[in-house]
């Protein structure tokens, strides 16, 4: 969901330690000051994906927009960079609303793990042995085995990520549905994952595990060792992200479609 923003006084900035980075906060900080995160109305980071990824992830329930500049490596997420007019482009930016995954995994030992996840959430095999894997679909046996690398489960935000890497589909960013994708699938050979409901429960039951284990990921929070994944949209989060107009995350997931 995308709307106009609204303009925005207190500014505080967070970057990247890259020395692109550094000295890019140093000249918007002599412009516009530094608000405290805490009293700011909107933050931008500076920096890459990463950057943008460990913002959204700190400031998860803060409910405020963030508005990223690309001083980075990899810039999906973020807005071109310029030192001037950053107030009247923070007033012209829309905002997009976007629902992170939470993960629930379960380890050999019966603890259950939490952590959530902006991108996907991802099961690999942690030895030579490939993963043995069943797949329910809100309570209901949908894969009896998959044998694979592992599988993962994308937002539409990390659709283009490694979502699209393995060969998964890309989802538009406002579309209702997560994408369910095999990693290096072997059996059955011909599937290619399926799109789901944002609403769905996806349980993946790790199966012979001692002797093929399996780590979760829920984008940087691991776990290794687990027995079975619960992941499901987090709708009472909301995050969200400022982007140009022409530039925003709609536009960009669409042209990535097309190659572009």
């Amino acid at each position: 969901m995308s709307r106009p923003a609204q303009s925005f006084k207190r500014i505080a900035f967070v970057a990247s330690q890259t020395p692109e980075a550094q000295a890019a906060l140093a000249r918007l900080v002599a412009l516009y000051g530094n608000a405290e995160k805490h009293d700011a109305d909107v933050i931008v980071a500076l920096g890459g994906d990463g950057l943008m990824l460990q913002t959204l992830h700190g400031l998860m329930k803060s409910n405020k927009p963030i508005y990223g500049m690309h001083r980075g490596t990899v810039g999906f997420l973020m807005n071109e960079f310029n030192v001037e007019g950053l107030v009247d482009r923070l007033a012209a930016a829309h905002n997009t609303i976007i629902h992170p995954l939470v993960m629930q995994a379960r380890d050999a030992a019966g603890k259950v793990h939490e952590a959530r996840a902006i991108n996907e959430v991802s099961l690999f095999r942690q030895s030579a042995q490939a993963a043995h894997l069943r797949i329910l679909i809100d309570g209901q046996e949908r894969l009896t085995e998959l044998v694979a690398d592992g599988v993962l489960v994308a937002t539409p935000a990390g659709s283009t990520a490694y979502n699209l890497s393995a060969q998964g589909a890309i989802i538009p960013i406002n579309a209702p549905l997560l994408a369910l994708t095999p990693i290096s699938p072997f059996r059955p050979r011909r599937w290619r994952g399926a799109l789901l409901p944002d609403k769905a429960k996806v349980t993946i039951e790790v199966q012979d595990s001692a002797k093929r284990p399996v780590a979760a990921v829920a984008d940087h929070d691991e776990v290794r060792n687990v027995t079975s994944v619960t992941i499901s949209m987090d709708h009472g989060i909301s995050l969200n992200m400022l982007f140009d107009p022409g530039h925003n995350l709609d536009e960009r997931i669409l042209r990535e479609q097309f190659g572009f």
